[in-house]
């Protein structure tokens, strides 16, 4: 088996301190060090910080994405099954440092997005990928008769998306998988009962207000 090239070496090294430590505060001396190559391969692989950083969230990325085709987009599981799932699966991932690095996406997204366009830009296709991945599961469970045929799941799932950003933020914060649980809990015995079902007249709660 081949040994891996000091390129590969930066990359998944390197995406371990960044995930540790925040894209700003990962020298690219730490960087290297962590990969155990010399100074000049940053260099030689990568025109700038910024196009390395570029390249951590795509492998990063490239990781998530296999469980999304394991859980949202699997056609073989019952849909809201597969919405379960992919939550669950986002919340080991992040406990498997007793959720005290988060999700790497919502950190770049935090941190970088703000100084560098082709950072921001990326991280909004990736973003953009989920929530088509998680419309395709909620599409699914409507064809299931699992939500309601007026659920509006192009919203849902940004909603969704963005839920799960600020609870793997506060899970982060609170080193606790609390936030994800509580988002799941109430996504799927709270929102998800409710999707789709008419909203009631004003005359209508008017009567029950009496």
């Amino acid at each position: 088996m081949p040994k891996p090239s000091h390129r590969e070496k930066i990359l998944q090294e390197g995406l371990k301190v960044v995930h540790a430590h925040g894209f700003a505060n990962a020298s690219v001396r730490d960087i290297v060090q962590a990969a155990g190559v010399p100074q000049g391969s940053f260099t030689n692989h990568f025109a700038s910080k910024e196009a390395f950083g570029l390249e951590v969230i795509d492998l990063y990325f490239a990781a998530a994405e296999k469980t999304i085709s394991a859980t949202l987009r699997n056609d073989a599981l019952p849909p809201l099954q597969r919405l379960r799932a992919y939550i669950d699966a986002g919340k080991e991932q992040l406990n498997c440092d007793s959720m005290r690095a988060g999700c790497l996406l919502g950190n770049f997204a935090a941190e970088a997005s703000q100084h560098s366009e082709a950072i921001r830009q990326r991280l909004l296709q990736i973003f953009a990928e989920v929530r088509a991945s998680i419309a395709y599961c909620l599409k699914a469970a409507v064809e299931a008769g699992e939500i309601a045929p007026s659920s509006d799941c192009d919203e849902i799932a940004a909603f969704v998306v963005s839920s799960l950003q600020g609870a793997n933020l506060m899970a982060k914060t609170e080193r606790s998988p609390l936030p994800v649980e509580r988002l799941k809990d109430v996504l799927f015995n709270v929102l998800i009962p409710r999707i789709g079902q008419p909203r009631a007249s004003a005359s209508a709660l008017s009567g029950r207000m009496r």
